[in-house]
C-alpha cells in the first residue's frame, strides 16, 4: 500500500524502464545541499567563484552541480570509495545528463510544462513529508519554497528528458533464450551471485464488511467537519487533527500534483470537478470516506488535500471471519479440501483468481526474501514447514481494512548460486539488463565522439566508464 492511501496500488509500478542496479548512473531526485547557501560551489562558509568544469554541446556543467549531489550523497550515507572517485561518477552522470538532453533536441524530444511543474510538486512534497512542514524544509536549507522550485526545475526538466532518450535506447532490446543462457555460462563461476533464503506463499483472506451503522457514523462525522471548514476553521488544520491518510495527514492533507488516471476513479471524479478553495461532499472510495479541497488545477494536473477517514470493522464481524477461517483450516488439515479448492471457495482478496499467492511488490514475482517479508509474514511462515498452513492471524488490508488471512508456506528454497532452473526469472532480468548496459555504452561512446565534449584538467584524471575524450582513462 502506499503512503497516501488514496492513490491506485499500481501508481508506481515500473514498466521496463532501465534505471536499475546495472548503470552506474542514477537519476536521483535533486535535494538541495544545506552547505550550498554559503557558497557556489557546495562548501560551507567558501568564498570560491562557481565554475565551469565541463560542457556538453552547449550545456555546461559547473563544479556546484557535482558538488551538491556529491554532498548530498554523503548526507544519505551513500558514499562509496573515495571522494575523488564518487566526484568523477558523479560527473559522469551529469555527462551522461547532458548528452541525452543534447539528443532530445535532435530527436525533437519534449515534456510538457505541466508534466515537469507536476514532477516539481511531487518532488517536493516528498522533501516536505521528509522534514515534517514546509517551514522545517524552508529553515534547514535557508531557502523559500518558492527559491528551492527555482533551483532545482530545470533539472527535473533534464532529467525526465533523459529518461525519455534513454526509453528510446533501449525500448526495443529483448533477449532470447539463448541468449540468456550465453550470459549465464559466460559467468565466471565464482562470480555468480548467490541467491537467499527465498519463500513461495500463499494465503486465504476473510474481509467482513462494514456494517451500515458504521458508515453512517463516519459520514455524519466528515459533514461535521465540512461544515466547520465553511463556517471558517482550517482545512489543513483538521486534516492533521483527524485525517487517517498517514501520507498526507501531516501535510494538511495536501497531496501534491497528480495526473488522470493515478486516483482512485471515484475521488479523482469528485476533484476534477471543483475550482480552487471548492471543497466536495463526502466521496467513497476503496480506502474510505473523503472530504476533497481543490487547491490547485493546472491542465490535467491538480493539486487537492483531504480528510480521509476509515470505517472500522466491528469486533463481531471480525470474530466472524476468524471463525470461518477456523472452520476452513480443519477441512484443510483432514484433506476434506485441498488448499488451492479453499482458496477458490473462501478466500476473498483479489489473489484468489491466482492461486492465493503472495505477490512480491519489488519485483512482481511469488519469490520474497526475507527482508521482503512483512515483519508480522515472516514471524509466522519462520514456524512453518513447507506444506504447512498456519492458523488465522488478523492484518490489514491494502486499504488499511481489518481483516483475517491463513498463511501457506508453498516452498521454502535454501540459499544456493543462482542456476537456469531455479532462478530463470532472475537471470533472464541480468541478461536483458546487461544487454541493456551494452546498448547504451554503444550509444554514449558514439554520440559523445559526434558532440562537443570539453572537461576540465582537474577532471581528466577521472577513469570514466565511456569515452568522452580522445586519450581518455578508462576504467
Amino acid at each position: 500500500m502506499t503512503k497516501n492511501l488514496i492513490r491506485k496500488n499500481n501508481i508506481h509500478k515500473n514498466s521496463r524502464k532501465l534505471f536499475g542496479a546495472f548503470l552506474f548512473i542514477l537519476f536521483v531526485a535533486f535535494l538541495p545541499s544545506a552547505w550550498a547557501q554559503d557558497s557556489l560551489t557546495g562548501m560551507p562558509g567558501g568564498k570560491v567563484l562557481d565554475e565551469v568544469i565541463a560542457v556538453v554541446g552547449n550545456t555546461p556543467i559547473l563544479q556546484s552541480d557535482v558538488e551538491n549531489q556529491y554532498l548530498n550523497y554523503r548526507m544519505q550515507g551513500s558514499i562509496q570509495g573515495t571522494e575523488l572517485d564518487m566526484k568523477c561518477e558523479i560527473l559522469e552522470s551529469l555527462l551522461y545528463q547532458k548528452l541525452m538532453v543534447a539528443q532530445s533536441e535532435v530527436d525533437s524530444i519534449k515534456v510538457d510544462k505541466i508534466q515537469v511543474n507536476a514532477e516539481l510538486e511531487r518532488r517536493l512534497s516528498g522533501f516536505i513529508n521528509q522534514f515534517g512542514s514546509q517551514e522545517k524544509l524552508e529553515k534547514y536549507y535557508g531557502k523559500t519554497l518558492t527559491e528551492i522550485k527555482s533551483e532545482i526545475h530545470n533539472i527535473v526538466k533534464d532529467q525526465m528528458l533523459a529518461q525519455q532518450v534513454q526509453q528510446k535506447i533501449i525500448g526495443d532490446v529483448t533477449v532470447t533464450p539463448s541468449e540468456i543462457s550465453e550470459y549465464y555460462h559466460s559467468l565466471p563461476k565464482d562470480s555468480i551471485p548467490m541467491i537467499k533464503t527465498e519463500y513461495i506463499i500463499r494465503q486465504i483472506i476473510r474481509k467482513p464488511p462494514v456494517n451500515l451503522e458504521e458508515k453512517l457514523r463516519v459520514k455524519k462525522e466528515l459533514l461535521e467537519l465540512r461544515k466547520r471548514i465553511l463556517n471558517g476553521e482550517s482545512f489543513s488544520t483538521l486534516a492533521i487533527l483527524y485525517s487517517q491518510d498517514p501520507g498526507s495527514a501531516k501535510n494538511g492533507g495536501e497531496l501534491g500534483f497528480y495526473g488522470r488516471g493515478q486516483l482512485y476513479p471515484a475521488f479523482e471524479a469528485a476533484a476534477y470537478k471543483l475550482k480552487p478553495g471548492e471543497i466536495s461532499g463526502v466521496v467513497e472510495t476503496k480506502a474510505g470516506y473523503h472530504i476533497i479541497q481543490m487547491i490547485a488545477r493546472k491542465g490535467d494536473y491538480i493539486n487537492v488535500r483531504h480528510i480521509l477517514l476509515v470505517p472500522k470493522v466491528s469486533a463481531l464481524d471480525l470474530q466472524k471471519a476468524k471463525m470461518k477461517l477456523d472452520s476452513v483450516v480443519k477441512e484443510i488439515r483432514s484433506d476434506s479440501i485441498t488448499f488451492d479448492k479453499a482458496v477458490e471457495k473462501y478466500s476473498q482478496g483479489k489473489n484468489r483468481f491466482n492461486g492465493g499467492y503472495l505477490l512480491n511488490p519489488q519485483t512482481g514475482s511469488i519469490e520474497f526474501e526475507g527482508e521482503q517479508l512483512d515483519p508480522q509474514v515472516s514471524f509466522i511462515v519462520n514456524k512453518l514447514k513447507p506444506g504447512e498452513i498456519s492458523n488465522p492471524v488478523p492484518f490489514k488490508t491494502e486499504e488499511g481494512k481489518d481483516a483475517y488471512r491463513l498463511l501457506y508456506l508453498e516452498k521454502r528454497i535454501p540459499p544456493h548460486r543462482a542456476n537456469l532452473k531455479q532462478d530463470y526469472p532472475k537471470i533472464e532480468q541480468w541478461a536483458l539488463q546487461a544487454k541493456q548496459r551494452k546498448t547504451i555504452d554503444t550509444w554514449i561512446n558514439n554520440h559523445a565522439q559526434k558532440t562537443f565534449v570539453r572537461i576540465d584538467a582537474d577532471y581528466q584524471q577521472c577513469h570514466f566508464r565511456h569515452t568522452w575524450l580522445h586519450g581518455q582513462k578508462k576504467k
